[in-house]
């Protein structure tokens, strides 16, 4: 009796093993499957990058699916948000600043510039009508004049930057700089700022509201806005006192692969082409 059991135990043994590997068998595919499936991840991008990164983006989700989450705002403000511990992969900023900022505190690396941009003047069909040189209409303060928020949004920065190129140029008489500065209205990219409307460019929406005569944007801003206010025009500002944006982008410490893929799609022909084509250009 006792050889029996002991010839049952190998054939016990052989049946859990059997069982086991089915199971593993039923298993195994789910799973592999989902570790092969990539984490989302998410991009922090200026404002000014929303109709371009879109288009990026979906580029690479062809090759490279899921396509990533797209978080838009202004450069300072999605600064204070990663600096603050919010969650990103990467961030594509305005500026070179502001990335660069968060590589010293830690919080990101291998800041890279990726696109230019220059500034225009987005005007009323008022504003453009009038046949005065730009600067001059600038100067007189019958005109309302709009910006975005300077600290908060670089475009707000580079535009303050060139008023005082007017009058460092003679364009404008001595505190011609400042007192447009301090007259400006700086309409959007603060923290108070009212959020930009869903699906529309809030520069071409606040100069047809009539609440700016003239708003002086990315030229890329400029052409969007046109596209849905075609009675706005874009004004170019002379290259004397035109400031020219650099865009820097940096990989978010804790990082994936998936964010080095992006990284390297937005810096190769594919990316540079995209923003090429919506009026940016190289780095």
């Amino acid at each position: 009796m006792m050889g029996r059991r002991l010839d049952l135990l190998p054939r016990r043994a052989a049946l859990v093993l059997a069982v086991a590997g089915v199971m593993g068998m039923s298993t195994t595919p789910a799973a592999a499957q989902a570790a092969s499936t990539p984490a989302e991840f998410t991009v922090y991008a200026a404002g000014s990058l929303r109709a371009a990164m879109t288009q990026i983006a979906q580029d690479f989700a062809v090759q490279n699916p899921p396509m990533p989450k797209l978080v838009f705002g202004a450069s300072g403000l999605l600064r204070d948000r990663l600096s603050g511990g919010e969650r990103a992969d990467l961030f594509a900023s305005a500026n070179m600043e502001h990335p660069q900022a968060l590589e010293r505190g830690g919080h990101a690396v291998g800041v890279k510039p990726f696109a230019r941009n220059e500034l225009c003047a987005l005007a009323s069909p008022a504003f453009a009508a009038d046949g005065r040189a730009l600067v001059t209409k600038l100067l007189d303060a019958k005109w309302r004049v709009g910006t975005s928020t300077p600290k908060a949004d670089p475009s707000g920065d580079y535009a303050f930057e060139m008023f005082l190129r007017i009058e460092r140029s003679g364009a404008g008489p001595a505190g011609s700089g400042a007192a447009l500065q301090q007259r400006v209205l700086q309409l959007t990219g603060g923290p108070t700022s009212p959020p930009p409307p869903a699906g529309r460019n809030v520069y071409g929406m606040l100069v047809a509201q009539g609440q700016a005569d003239v708003f002086i944007t990315y030229c890329t801003n400029a052409t969007q806005a046109m596209k849905e206010e075609p009675q706005l025009k874009s004004l170019p500002i002379d290259a004397s006192i035109n400031v020219s944006a650099t865009y820097g982008v940096a990989t978010m410490k804790g990082a994936g692969s998936m964010a080095d893929r992006f990284m390297a799609h937005l810096l190769g022909p594919q990316g540079q082409q995209r923003l090429k084509e919506l009026g940016f250009s190289s780095p």
